[in-house]
């Protein structure tokens, strides 16, 4: 029964492992596109005129 309970928090244990590299990746390119398209905004916001 032991061995039960302990492969059960194993699994649990490397699938939070996972889940926050994954969601680590995903924040980090996020912040790359956020990062990449304001300095777009800004970049083309020279060339407007009213």
């Amino acid at each position: 029964m032991n061995e039960k309970a302990y492969k059960a928090m194993n699994f649990a244990g490397v699938s939070n492992i996972v889940i926050g590299v994954v969601v680590a990746v995903v924040g980090v390119a996020a912040g790359v596109l956020a990062i990449v398209s304001g300095a777009r905004l800004l970049k083309d916001k020279k060339g407007l005129t009213f």
